[in-house]
């Protein structure tokens, strides 16, 4: 098991003293360089950008900065695992000079940023993933849960593992005589946004009752944590816990998860090829506003994209350099690599030269 937790806790200090010596959205100066191409040399690109937001591909996030640093000594880049809704905020407060969401920006969002800027923000897709539903008790691995059930759950209307519902789909598991404590997002989270979407897609009640965003009115017999990593804790130190978190946080924590029935009725594990068959489902207009629905197949139902925000202006030309040429690395095979051994599936290659036009865009209006 890699020390995640203690690469996630220097990226964040790191960020927060990048933040208060650059003042936030141009980075640090330096020499020019870099084509956008993730081919530049480390002595030809030079300074500190700093993003924020989503903590559901903080761990990639944090290997992919490790690897692409270590070619280049004079390049920093510091990203904060705050949450989607946060990164979001200070993307368009232009505190940061990209943000990182799960949520696509809507049109109202994307306005709201050109106002403040003066000039369009671009939005690309750079990793997919799954939000797994983990438990506390090992025993409980493999349990086959529905989206009506996990519905149930949340909204507090199934309270013990030995409920009749869980125990229809799982007839071949000793289910325990335990209350159940579900665990949930406590900030503006973008793993939210991903569940509640699932859940409002596939189950009536949910939707009238709790609909979809990056913050839900919870039950109030449910606990919260922050983060990924708070719900990960949460859910290993509460008897009964349950949670949704992203799988790589339930792989590096080696959390038991859930099996979730899909739409063609199928029990699916949240494992990096069914994460793949998902995302081969989504239908990728050229806005790159998309969510992945209605999953069937061999794919896992509970799946998510990440998405950058960064603006077409505005951007001292170093800076813009490192944000371009940063992440069209992670769209090498090297940075695909990384992605595929924590649980992520990777762009395929046409969508790959689409994201590469988007990144071509970033500060090309000076």
């Amino acid at each position: 098991m890699r020390n995640w937790r203690a690469k996630s806790a220097a990226i964040v200090a790191v960020s927060a003293l990048a933040l208060t010596a650059c003042g936030g959205g141009d980075g640090d100066n330096g020499d020019k360089g870099g084509d956008g191409k993730g081919t530049e040399g480390g002595s030809s690109l030079s300074g500190t950008v700093t993003g924020a937001g989503a903590s559901f591909p903080a761990t990639v996030f944090q290997d992919w900065i490790a690897a692409y640093q270590g070619d280049k000594s004079g390049v920093t880049v510091n990203y904060q695992s705050v949450g989607s809704g946060t990164g979001v905020e200070q993307f368009i407060g232009q505190s940061i000079d990209f943000g990182s969401s799960e949520e696509y920006l809507s049109d109202e969002a994307l306005a709201d940023a050109e106002a403040a800027r003066g000039c369009p923000a671009v939005q690309f897709p750079v990793v997919f993933g799954s939000v797994a539903i983990a438990f506390n008790d090992p025993a409980l691995d493999g349990l086959v849960l529905s989206p009506e059930v996990i519905a149930s759950i949340y909204d507090r209307e199934i309270t013990n593992f030995n409920d009749p519902a869980i125990a229809d789909l799982n007839p071949d598991f000793d289910l325990p005589d335990q209350d159940i404590l579900p665990v949930h997002r406590s900030d503006s989270s973008g793993t939210t946004f991903v569940f509640s979407h699932y859940l409002t897609t596939e189950v009536p009640a949910w939707a009238d009752t709790y609909g979809e965003g990056k913050e839900i009115e919870w039950s109030g017999d449910t606990i919260g944590g922050e983060g990924n990593e708070g719900v990960s804790q949460q859910i290993s130190q509460n008897p009964g816990g349950v949670g949704y978190v992203n799988q790589s946080y339930a792989l590096e924590l080696g959390l038991p998860t859930a099996k979730v029935v899909n739409a063609d009725g199928e029990a699916i594990a949240p494992t990096l090829e069914a994460t793949t068959a998902a995302s081969e489902e989504a239908e990728i207009p050229d806005t790159f506003q998309f969510t992945i629905n209605g999953v069937g197949g061999e794919g896992y139902p509970i799946a998510g994209t990440n998405f950058i925000l960064a603006y077409t202006c505005g951007y001292e030309d170093a800076t813009a350099d490192i944000i371009k040429d940063f992440w069209s690395w992670t769209l090498t095979e090297d940075a695909d690599a990384l992605a595929l051994e924590l649980g992520y599936a990777p762009l395929g290659a046409d969508l790959k030269e689409r994201v590469q036009a988007q990144i071509d865009l970033i500060n090309s209006q000076g």
